[in-house]
């Protein structure tokens, strides 16, 4: 097994991209914050069939659902707490897919195929390594353990993520086994890593440059907009 340092580094997108992903980010959160539930112009063009769905991407509702939506995200990116659970005082926006999983993947209309997008450094690669073991071994408690990941979110790369916090929240959530959990990550850390940077160069390839950012339809939303530009990106489709 290669070193971990040397594993790590070699998935570990160039900083001037970290930097341009967050202020794109930041841009389109406060450029779409009246949520026009249009793409902006100039956005590439997408189709979410072109997505690739692997055994290997956590799904959250039924398979056949009439809507796929694609969600690319790390787990370090504030914008991407504020899509997902809220609280995050300088992007003051209702989070959005607590909603869209009732109305939506609960009905039977939509189904979630979450995406690595791990940019921002070691401790998003961590969280993305956990993310396929959870998968792997948990996939019921998924939803449960990534909505506690963003929940315990703290300043980006602040001291929360790292192996260790992870594992001390894995201990609160009934069910999950962390020393399971670690050894699997340990035993199939490189196949996890190629499969978070075949996410994120997928990501890529469709135009997504930063998180969070999501394809449905042939709607590209980039950044943490409102409900109503996620919610009018599904109605046109059902």
């Amino acid at each position: 097994m290669p070193d971990t340092q040397s594993a790590l580094q070699k998935y570990l997108v160039p900083i001037a991209i970290v930097v341009a992903g967050a202020l794109i980010a930041g841009a389109v959160y406060f450029s779409n914050s009246g949520g026009s539930g249009a793409p902006d112009d100039g956005l590439p063009t997408v189709n979410v069939e072109d997505v690739n769905i692997q055994a290997d991407d956590p799904v959250l509702g039924e398979e056949n659902a009439p809507v796929t939506l694609a969600y690319w995200f790390d787990y370090q990116c504030p914008f991407c707490k504020a899509l997902d659970v809220g609280g995050v005082p300088q992007i003051p926006i209702d989070p959005s897919l607590p909603t869209l999983i009732k109305e939506y993947v609960e009905t039977g209309k939509l189904k979630i195929v979450f995406k690595d997008y791990a940019f921002l450094g070691e401790d998003s690669l961590t969280a993305a390594l956990y993310k396929h073991a959870i998968w792997e071994l948990y996939p019921d408690k998924f939803y449960e353990w990534h909505e506690a990941m963003f929940t315990a979110q703290d300043e980006e790369n602040g001291g929360f993520g790292d192996e260790d916090s992870i594992l001390d929240l894995i201990r609160t959530i009934p069910g999950l086994d962390a020393n399971a959990l670690k050894a699997k990550v340990s035993e199939k850390r490189d196949e996890y890593l190629a499969l978070i940077e075949e996410d994120r160069a997928e990501g890529a390839s469709f135009g997504v440059q930063g998180t969070p950012a999501v394809i449905t339809g042939t709607t590209l939303i980039p950044g943490a907009d409102d409900l109503r530009t996620f919610k009018a990106a599904i109605e046109a489709q059902l």
